[in-house]
């Protein structure tokens, strides 16, 4: 039985960010190995397909040659990238080459490998597949404890007993593999909550209730009633003016164009490609430096998404106001 954590994450003393800034390469990096799904979810966009279809945003697999394309320009950086994040806004397991991407970043110039799924296509030969790849931790997101729950949430019908039991058989053989479980704490009554605990504790490294936030500029959601007391970690409330992610984060979405960030779910922030730039020239790249200094200007009101973006408010940790005037000269 392992010694589960029951946190989202401890919220240590994290580094100075504005210390770091400008930085050769980026800290982290996500690469979304699918943008489909096979859920739902009304508080994702991706779950609504006719607003995607509107978007023109690209729905399908990232292809293996672009991921080697991508280690390859990993390769060249200076130092090793720290960490991978094989998720944004689909599914990745929907992937078939998802095991083999895991594979060849473990072997290249990065530090740490990890990816969130919804683990529906879970089963006992895949998940020994994923800890024999080596990677170091899978996150796994439930959204309710029941068939009812799960349809109405997630909009689809599945059989809850087969994932819980997929997952624990995941648990059993993870090994140094970290398992993460979570689920959203609004979706489940007061008593839901302590079973949902009680069904994973002992089994995950970590097992925790995330409060639903509004994690996308320009999307609503008001299925459900939420009290936004405390941010996506539990820490207060701080509005901020400047995004602190464009600076240490880069993402990369499923056909090779790369959004300024993570909250980009229609594309709209587009700064590069990485089919005919590298990575590196990306991330130092006139399009992002030239919204890095937006920001450090207070002018971020440039940027529909980044007007309207409430990860500002809720879902950041780090914050580089107040050395704004400091670090423009990096930019200009």
């Amino acid at each position: 039985m392992k010694k589960t954590s029951f946190s989202r994450r401890t919220l240590e003393q994290r580094p100075e960010l504005a210390d770091q800034i400008p930085l050769q390469q980026p800290h982290v990096i996500l690469l979304d190995p699918s943008s489909s799904c096979n859920l739902r979810c009304k508080f994702c966009p991706t779950g609504d397909p006719n607003l995607i279809k509107q978007t023109g945003r690209f729905q399908g697999q990232l292809s293996i040659d672009l991921f080697k394309k991508f280690i390859s320009d990993i390769d060249k950086f200076p130092k090793p990238l720290s960490i991978l994040r094989l998720y944004k806004e689909g599914e990745p397991l929907l992937n078939k080459n998802l095991v083999e991407f895991i594979k060849i970043a473990k072997s290249s110039n990065i530090l740490r490998v990890d990816t969130t799924t919804n683990g529906l296509l879970l089963n006992q030969a895949l998940s020994e597949r994923l800890v024999e790849s080596g990677i170091d931790q899978i996150n796994i997101s439930l959204n309710g404890l029941s068939q009812d729950q799960y349809k109405q949430f997630t909009q689809r019908s599945i059989n809850v007993a087969k994932l819980i039991d997929e997952i624990k058989y995941l648990c059993s053989i993870s090994g140094d593999t970290l398992i993460y479980i979570k689920c959203i704490k609004e979706h489940l009554s007061p008593i839901e909550q302590i079973q949902f605990i009680s069904l994973f504790s002992g089994h995950a490294d970590k097992v925790f209730l995330e409060g639903l936030q509004p994690n996308w500029p320009n999307f609503n959601f008001d299925y459900i009633d939420v009290n936004y007391s405390v941010g996506h970690y539990g820490q207060e409330l701080v509005q901020r003016d400047v995004c602190p992610f464009i600076f240490y984060m880069m993402v990369i979405n499923s056909d090779g164009s790369v959004s300024a960030c993570v909250q980009d779910w229609n594309h709209t922030l587009i700064v590069g490609d990485i089919n005919t730039s590298s990575v590196s020239s990306i991330w130092n790249g006139s399009d992002l430096n030239q919204m890095r200094l937006d920001h450090l200007s207070f002018r971020k009101s440039c940027y529909l998404n980044c007007s309207n973006c409430p990860v500002l408010l809720n879902g950041c940790l780090d914050n580089i106001d107040q050395f704004a005037g400091s670090l423009v000269k990096y930019f200009k």
